[in-house]
């Protein structure tokens, strides 16, 4: 049952965060520049208004996932810390002495009441509205990109995680006292998840059972990192890999398990849409989603940066047919003619090969036609036939019994020259110097709130961390251009 609970709360001790919390802190400047009414708006229809026990205030059991997001801490860590933190007992409108919640109902709210919710384009679009009234984007170009997140499951498998884990967690204990290196349990040396499993639940038990070296914080929260994997693992025992999660390319030689969030980001970097796939999408087909997810928010787009992975011919005639000028440079490789979708394959521009509908990239290429007569040139790239031959996909791509499979392209179009006359203008050479900005914008997604590894499976889970992540580093880039 959910009351309207989303009042402020009174306190004889309320008076204290004026004098702990001052005006300089993160979380009063977030709560100081977004009203967090519009969560209780879009998820009252998931509460029953006149049954069972009273729920958790929606917009605070929101502000616990921000606050995870914010300071890259798990479930159990956000939950202590709001215990004795005043900033987060302000952040989440908790009376000073108030009692926090168990950390088992940040999992229930994520299943129960954000499932089937699209919190990612709901939260970039607030978050853009309050840049735009706040007068924080002046520009008319988006930056384009894809960053890549490793899923849960990889690159490690289930017992390498569970040690590194339990690693890290006596490295931890080592660094206060290090006799505890003669009460540790002894490891297990086989490669039996199992033995892992028990080994890292004694190892756990030991540790939380003396609490002069449990209560410290640091150890805490690698005990509780160690904790939910465990339990994680238990629930997921028999996934040796996350379903949704595909393979990716880097480059040529390198690839990862997980998936893709597809950017787009003002100047100004102030990230106006999002879309997350699995890892083997393609860049480049992605672009026309952006675009209108951007526009949809509000920005008046006369330009688009991105890399070559962006400059196909369906692109930039997307592009042409609005106005808007497209800064990536071409590569010869990226156009595919009139072929039909689903006859399409995508071209990774870092490994500089086409990745077929199944996720296999191309072992190599080869120019034919007459040189320097650009129409009559093709890039033919060749892909393993071996596989192809057991593909789920075969069927009308490959021709039983051939002994080979290749997929050729056309080197220019009419299209493309234009673009090419484009690429040696001004105005393009000074447009592309800002396209760096959106692989920092990658860094600190990755690098300060997680973005690096999934925190759960499936995609959905993704979207659900996509959407956090870029709502926390939203909020902090308009609090810092609104100075």
């Amino acid at each position: 049952m959910l009351l309207q609970q989303n009042k402020i709360q009174f306190s004889e001790y309320s008076s204290l965060y004026d004098l702990i919390v001052p005006k300089e802190n993160l979380l009063r400047k977030i709560n100081d520049l977004i009203d967090f009414s519009f969560v209780y708006d879009e998820l009252i229809n998931k509460y029953c208004h006149n049954n069972g026990r009273t729920a958790e205030s929606p917009i605070r059991m929101f502000k616990y996932l921000l606050l995870k997001t914010i300071y890259n801490i798990s479930d159990v860590d956000v939950v202590e810390r709001s215990r004795f933190d005043m900033s987060f007992k302000y952040f989440l409108d908790m009376t000073p002495e108030g009692e926090v919640i168990n950390p088992s109902s940040l999992t229930k709210f994520r299943k129960l009441r954000l499932k089937d919710t699209d919190l990612l384009n709901l939260l970039i679009s607030k978050t853009v509205s309050i840049a735009i009234a706040k007068g924080v984007i002046r520009s008319k170009s988006i930056i384009v990109d894809a960053t890549h997140t490793l899923s849960r499951s990889n690159p490690f498998s289930t017992i390498e995680v569970l040690r590194e884990r339990s690693k890290q967690l006596r490295k931890t204990v080592y660094m206060y006292d290090e006799d505890w290196k003669e009460r540790m349990p002894k490891k297990n040396i086989d490669n039996d998840l199992e033995k892992e499993l028990a080994y890292c639940k004694e190892l756990e038990r030991i540790i939380k059972k003396e609490q002069s070296i449990s209560s410290i914080p640091a150890v805490q929260e690698k005990l509780n990192i160690l904790k939910e994997t465990i339990e994680d693992t238990q629930e997921n025992i028999t996934l040796s890999k996350d379903e949704d999660a595909k393979i990716g390319h880097k480059s040529a030689e390198s690839s990862f398990f997980g998936y893709k969030t597809h950017l787009a980001m003002t100047e100004e970097r102030i990230i106006t849409a999002a879309v997350v796939t699995s890892g083997e999408k393609g860049d480049g087909p992605k672009l026309p989603e952006l675009l209108v997810i951007s526009q949809e928010n509000g920005i008046d787009v006369d330009t688009i940066i991105g890399d070559a992975a962006y400059s196909g011919k369906e692109n930039i005639k997307l592009t042409g047919e609005q106005n808007i000028k497209i800064v990536a440079k071409l590569n010869p490789s990226i156009t595919q003619g009139f072929r039909k979708d689903e006859d399409k394959f995508d071209y990774n521009k870092d490994a500089d090969m086409f990745v077929c509908p199944a996720g296999h990239m191309a072992i190599r290429k080869a120019r034919q036609g007459q040189k320097n007569v650009a129409t009559n040139q093709v890039d033919t790239y060749y892909f393993d036939v071996e596989k192809c031959k057991t593909c789920s996909l075969r069927n009308g791509c490959y021709k039983e019994g051939a002994k080979s499979k290749t997929y050729s392209v056309s080197i220019k179009s009419d299209l493309h020259k234009e673009q090419i006359a484009f690429q040696e203008t001004e105005y393009f050479k000074e447009m592309a110097k800002h396209r760096y900005k959106i692989e920092a914008k990658n860094g600190e997604l990755k690098n300060v709130h997680g973005y690096g590894r999934a925190i759960s499976y499936g995609i959905n889970n993704m979207q659900m961390q996509s959407a956090m992540a870029i709502f926390a580093v939203n909020l902090k880039r308009i609090i810092k251009l609104s100075v």
